[in-house]
């Protein structure tokens, strides 16, 4: 890529696409094209062809998906296997006929069986059986892993994928009803503070642990994998991560230190823990030349002050 390349950020609203928007602004990249759902419905392959047929994008970060915590998850899997291969198909085939130089997919760790071995590795994809709350998911994004892969074999195409894992940060969704664990636990010790409550409920038995990742650094190493490295490179995909983790007991813990929350913690074991643990072998990022800069705690609070300026 260079400063005057063409590129299309799909999903520039969302808490990955925007982390990219801002990162690729900030190296002074300007010809970026974006387009809100309302304007162009990935999900419509007619209107994603005409958008690639008029606008020509040398580079695209394929970032849109329909995403979710446990909850979400579970109650609309139809819609999150149904719009999130729709969306996917749609992009990487009009990447390819429309002759982009280079894709980049985002999946995630929810790819993996959900008793892999950790730290999980990038070959052991399709190993086991997949964790039930979140199968409809992962098994599209898989399949996103495997239309790159098959592309580049039959087209030679450059399309890459990337697997972050945990991501929170600016733009994250702090919906209850629909949020990941970390922007849900900052709103619940936020509003316990505020509204001086004696408990807050924490979701499942504590024990599950998660690695964490502020979006800033996902995004750099997208940008950094997109101007440095070739689909022969990466292999079929390539995990991004910080190669630590810890448990939700711990997390609580730090959120409701950081907020400065005094109440007590419940944990609520008859809700779902998840997988038992996903940690990501960073290894073959590491090779690559890029590794994660921002401490959790440091992420957290920059997440907490967004979130009381966004509110």
């Amino acid at each position: 890529m260079d400063y005057n390349s063409k590129i299309y950020i799909s999903g520039h609203r969302g808490l990955v696409g925007s982390a990219i928007d801002r990162n690729l602004q900030s190296k002074g990249y300007h010809n970026i094209l974006t387009r809100t759902h309302q304007e162009l419905d990935l999900t419509n392959q007619q209107e994603v062809n005409k958008f690639f047929e008029e606008h020509k994008p040398e580079y695209v970060f394929l970032a849109a998906a329909k995403v979710g915590g446990i909850l979400a998850n579970s109650t609309y899997s139809a819609e999150f296997i149904y719009q999130n291969l729709m969306i996917e198909a749609n992009v990487i085939h009009a990447a390819y006929k429309n002759g982009v130089k280079k894709l980049l997919f985002l999946g995630s760790s929810c790819i993996y069986p959900k008793f892999a071995p950790q730290p999980l590795r990038e070959e052991y994809l399709l190993t086991g059986e997949l964790e039930e709350t979140n199968e409809a998911y992962a098994i599209a994004k898989i399949a996103g892993i495997r239309l790159c892969k098959h592309y580049n074999q039959q087209y030679g195409t450059n399309f890459i994928s990337v697997m972050p894992t945990n991501l929170y940060g600016p733009n994250d969704n702090f919906d209850l009803q629909t949020s990941h664990v970390m922007p849900a636990l900052i709103r619940k010790f936020h509003e316990a503070k505020i509204t001086n409550e004696h408990q807050v409920v924490v979701w499942g038995t504590g024990k599950p642990r998660r690695e964490f990742m502020h979006v800033d650094d996902m995004a750099d190493a997208c940008v950094y994998l997109m101007e440095n490295c070739t689909a022969d490179d990466i292999g079929e995909f390539v995990n991004i991560g910080v190669g630590k983790d810890l448990s939700i007991y711990e997390l609580a813990q730090l959120i409701k230190d950081i907020i400065g929350y005094e109440g007590e913690i419940v944990y609520d074991s008859t809700k779902p823990d998840g997988t038992p643990q996903k940690l990501l072998d960073v290894s073959k990022l590491h090779k690559l030349g890029w590794s994660a800069r921002l401490s959790l705690s440091e992420g957290i609070q920059q997440s907490y002050e967004w979130y009381l300026k966004s509110r």
